[in-house]
């Protein structure tokens, strides 16, 4: 093979590879020896068949896979002796013109990884903001989940509702010209005054009705409404009202323990506090790894691939799309995705950046997923398959490298995480709960562009408050880029058939419920978008990612 480097400005590579007709028919012989002992043909015993009769019928397959085999194996070979890293899956062009029995041109082109300086670590100064289990919160979740248990008692016929009781309705809604409109009609549906689960209105009217009662209640739709048709209309519903019931009164106490199948409220009290000091100490670490990435962004500016950024840049963009579809007023969204197009570019190169920076840091200090944490990982992503594809998926991990990749990137990320925040110097501070939540969202709390697999719902700093679609998160990098082994592994593999990963079992069918639930005419929220998958993104290789029913 004769190589010729065509290209190297910045980080951008290009060669021009030259396989001989010599090295490429001698794969063909090989593969002729292979073959010989299997082939079966009509006059002659099996495996007797001359190599020179098979070459004839098979010649232009054998010499096209020699081929192939060829191109893949000089570009690993380059690969290997220039000592590149690929950033992304090189480009492969044969030359135009070419014809099986010559020489072979071929043209790759790359972009490599940069030489990411040596990270500073030493001297990183963290606050962790501590966040004490008030006695309070624990009785609060007690009171919701004696509320949950409470009992609804029969009122008499002559019992006028007031907020708090629950009424059992049949209704039927129509529009402002007296026509029933979709989705609009149910019966039995229990309505619990004052919870504000019903459109604006609603459960106000019902203010004052007895058992048997016919009323008409008059109501507006919300603006925001996700049936467009409906949204900002008046409506009316004619409602017959079937019963009236009065709460019983919600008692914390060891009957609410035992209700939930546990031995004491003393147990039911501990594992709301565990659960609660989970979640503090979530909102702390989450913090702490915004603070901290926002240091290493400041204190590291190096060239990044722009095929990487364009990869993330895409996935952030598609996600947006995605998300914006769910919009009241999608074309808004969009044009407002359009107007801070450049912001979100700005945020994938961060992410790309941080990501090359984090795993330089990880295989500068020995950071690594072990084998037994790899396996973990691998039967707790199987559990999203069916039982009788777990195992196929499983396999798929384990021959796939890139597959396996993704699966490791997060876990490796926080080890990433967790080894810098024995370096840092912290000082503990004690907060509320409120201030926590509001240091994490505050836009000055961190720099904005980066990515991690929190999905913390990041977006540019010019947004102050606006409910639009927004990147998955600003805490970490090109997912490829964290793993704990060099990119350039994975992009220079031999291309094979993708081996495709078992579809991921579906979520069980919903049946359709009364009016009000969040997707019915009545509700009075509009139902939340599905967010774009947050699986990391995926980077064009050697081998394709394999395609997924989403639970």
């Amino acid at each position: 093979m004769q190589t010729v480097e065509t290209l190297n400005e910045g980080l951008k590579r290009a060669f021009t590879l030259t396989i001989t007709a010599k090295d490429i028919d001698a794969k063909v012989d090989v593969e002729l020896k292979r073959l010989a002992p299997q082939m079966k043909m009509p006059g002659f015993r099996p495996g007797k068949v001359p190599a020179n009769l098979i070459r004839k019928m098979h010649g232009p397959a054998l010499t096209q896979d020699a081929l192939n085999a060829a191109i893949q194996e000089s570009v690993q070979t380059l690969v290997a002796e220039k000592q590149l890293r690929p950033a992304m899956q090189p480009s492969v062009e044969l030359e135009d013109g070419y014809d099986l029995g010559k020489d072979a041109v071929v043209k790759v082109e790359m972009e490599v990884l940069p030489q990411v300086p040596a990270p500073a670590i030493d001297g990183i100064k963290l606050e962790r903001l501590t966040v004490p289990v008030a006695d309070d919160a624990v009785t609060e979740q007690l009171q919701k989940f004696a509320d949950q248990q409470k009992k609804w008692d029969d009122a008499a016929d002559d019992y006028v509702a007031k907020m708090g009781d629950l009424v059992t309705v049949d209704f039927v809604g129509k529009t402002a010209d007296g026509v029933a409109f979709d989705g609009g009609t149910g019966t039995d549906m229990g309505v619990e005054l004052g919870s504000g689960r019903l459109i604006p209105g609603f459960e106000d009217q019902l203010v004052g009705v007895k058992t048997g009662d016919d009323k008409v209640l008059n109501v507006t739709f919300p603006e925001e409404y996700q049936e467009k048709s409906l949204a900002g209309q008046p409506a009316t519903f004619d409602i017959t009202v079937k019963s009236v019931k009065t709460a019983g009164e919600s008692k914390i106490d060891e009957d609410l323990a035992k209700s939930l199948g546990l031995e004491s409220l003393e147990q039911l009290t501990g594992l709301l506090k565990g659960q609660i000091e989970q979640e503090h100490n979530g909102l702390t670490r989450t913090h702490m790894k915004r603070k901290l990435l926002d240091q290493l962004a400041e204190g590291h500016d190096f060239e990044v691939p722009p095929s990487m950024v364009e990869a993330e840049f895409n996935q952030i963009w598609s996600q947006l799309q995605h998300e914006a579809t769910h919009e009241t007023d999608p074309e808004a969204a969009m044009a407002e995705m359009e107007g801070e197009r450049d912001d979100y570019r700005k945020i994938a190169e961060r992410r790309v950046r941080l990501g090359l920076l984090l795993s330089e840091i990880g295989q500068a200090n020995g950071v690594e997923v072990s084998n037994q944490e790899m396996q973990r990982l691998l039967a707790q992503a199987a559990q999203q398959y069916p039982a009788e594809q777990r195992q196929q998926f499983m396999q798929y991990v384990q021959q796939e490298p890139m597959a396996a990749a993704q699966l490791r990137a997060p876990l490796y990320e926080d080890k990433v995480v967790d080894f810098l925040f024995e370096k840092a110097e912290i000082t503990d501070r004690e907060a509320s709960r409120e201030e926590l939540e509001a240091a994490i969202e505050s836009e000055d709390g961190f720099a904005s562009g980066t990515h991690t697999h929190d999905h913390d719902n990041h977006k540019p700093k010019k947004k102050a408050a606006a409910k639009k679609a927004k990147p998955a998160s600003d805490e970490a990098a090109s997912d490829d880029a964290v793993t704990d082994e060099a990119p350039a592994s994975d992009a220079t593999e031999e291309a094979k058939p993708a081996k495709k990963a078992p579809a991921k079992k579906k979520a069980a069918p919903v049946e359709a419920e009364t009016a009000v639930t969040e997707s019915s005419p009545v509700a009075a929220e509009n139902a939340e978008g599905t967010e774009a998958a947050d699986a990391p993104a995926k980077k064009p290789r050697a081998k394709k990612a394999p395609t997924k029913t989403e639970a």
